[in-house]
Order: C-alpha cells, then sequence, then structure tokens
C-alpha cells in the first residue's frame, strides 16, 4: 500500500515540476534508451516496398551481427523536438550523459539561451537508475561541464509507460523504421531522423562511436563531496544536481 501511495504521489509531483516549468526559459526534457538493435542482414518487423525480394536470417543471433545500435534519446517536450544518440558499445551511465551533453551542447542552449535549470524526467531504472550512484556521478561531471543544473525526475518502477517519450517519439520512430534491415548505422541515422509526424515532431540523430565501460561503480568519497541537493519529498526519486 506505501508503494501504490508513493506512486500516486509522485506522478503528482512530476505534474507539478512541469506546471513550474512550462511558462519558464527552462526546457522539458523526458530520456530513455529505445530498444537496442543489431546490424546485420537480419529481419524486422513491417512491410517494406521493395523491387526485389529481400533475404534475411530468420534469428537475430549476435554471432551473426556486424555491429549494436543503442539509440539514448531526448524528447524536448516544449519544441516537439527528438534528439536520438546512437550509440555502438554499451549502454552505461556514462554513455546516458554524453548523449544528454551532447543534445545540450547542439541544440539546447541554443533554443533555451536564457535558461538557469532543466527539468529531466526519466525511468528508474537502465543507464539511467535511480538507486546507482554511478548514474548521479557521471550527471555531476556533466552539470558541471555544461554549468546550468538538472532537476531530476524519476517514474516509480512499472511506470515507464508515462514517460512522455515513451508515447510522443518512440512509436513514430518505429514507424519509420519498420521492415527495414538495418545493414549499417548510416541507415539507422537516416531514417531515425527522417521521423516526423502531421502534429510537428522532428527528430534529429548522431552517432556516439565511442568504447563504454560496463560494471563500474561510482568513485570512492563521491557520495561525500557530490554537489546533489536531494528532495524532502521523496528523495529517491527527486533531486537536483548542482554545477560546481
Amino acid at each position: 500500500m506505501k508503494y501504490c501511495k508513493n506512486r500516486n504521489e509522485q506522478f503528482e509531483n512530476i505534474a507539478r515540476l512541469k506546471q513550474k516549468y512550462e511558462p519558464s526559459d527552462n526546457p522539458i526534457i523526458s530520456i530513455d534508451t529505445k530498444k537496442k538493435e543489431y546490424i546485420g542482414n537480419f529481419y524486422r518487423d513491417g512491410k517494406l516496398y521493395a523491387k526485389d525480394t529481400i533475404s534475411t536470417w530468420d534469428h537475430d543471433f549476435n554471432t551473426f551481427a556486424e555491429g549494436i545500435i543503442i539509440p539514448h534519446s531526448i524528447y524536448d517536450l516544449k519544441e516537439n523536438e527528438g534528439y536520438v544518440n546512437i550509440g555502438t558499445s554499451h549502454d552505461t551511465a556514462q554513455f546516458a550523459c554524453d548523449s544528454i551533453k551532447h543534445w545540450w551542447n547542439c541544440d539546447g542552449k541554443k533554443r533555451y539561451p536564457n535558461a538557469t535549470s532543466i527539468l529531466m524526467l526519466c525511468d528508474g531504472g537502465g543507464s539511467n537508475s535511480s538507486k546507482h550512484y554511478v548514474f548521479k556521478e557521471e550527471l555531476q561531471k556533466m552539470v558541471d561541464d555544461i554549468g546550468i543544473e538538472i532537476r531530476v525526475a524519476h517514474y516509480p518502477a512499472y511506470a515507464s509507460k508515462y514517460n512522455p517519450i515513451e508515447h510522443k517519439m518512440f512509436p513514430h520512430i518505429t514507424r519509420a523504421c519498420q521492415g527495414v534491415v538495418f545493414k549499417n548505422i548510416e541507415i539507422v541515422k537516416n531514417l531515425i531522423s527522417s521521423t516526423k509526424t502531421e502534429k510537428g515532431l522532428r527528430v534529429k540523430a548522431n552517432i556516439i562511436d565511442k568504447l563504454y565501460e560496463t560494471g563500474k561503480c561510482a568513485t570512492k568519497g563521491f557520495k561525500d563531496n557530490m554537489r546533489i541537493v536531494f528532495d524532502n519529498f521523496l528523495p529517491a526519486w527527486n533531486y537536483t544536481v548542482v554545477p560546481g
């Protein structure tokens, strides 16, 4: 019963935060990593018009793959724009923060020149886990680098479908890519970049070809020196990362 109460209270808290940020000069972003895909001659769901018959492997054995695609994505709620950074290594906290930083440096700060804070909505697991301090440490490094605070609000467990990016952006990317064989990463980048809707959604894509190490933990002493301010209200899900 306590979890159910906290779950509802967190949804109400996120609604209040969005209401606070909407009239301001500060962005509201929703982040998540879309399902990874293998590069190679593998079957993919969907219909595709083609001049010739397309033959593919009937199983996605990773031993046959020529690479992997990890699409870390940012959805800008105010501008109705998406930004996908395609990784080629592992979905780690460092990769997630590199992706967010790339969005800010290439797009965010141009659209929000007067911003003093970023509201970031995300799930509670994966590379942006609310439980792991390695994500918080990578966030701290990124915030120190870009010089603007990030207000983080995690959705409760098993509530990822309510994360705006899940229904505002991901279905449209899936539709743009349906049926196409991912023979190389450039094909994926071009397909994602072609994503658009009648309601104005546009998506940009970029490739981050960098090796990321898995299994990392927060460095010793980080908890004692971090500049992360936890809310009094549900602090495990709500906190602000302040630049140094």
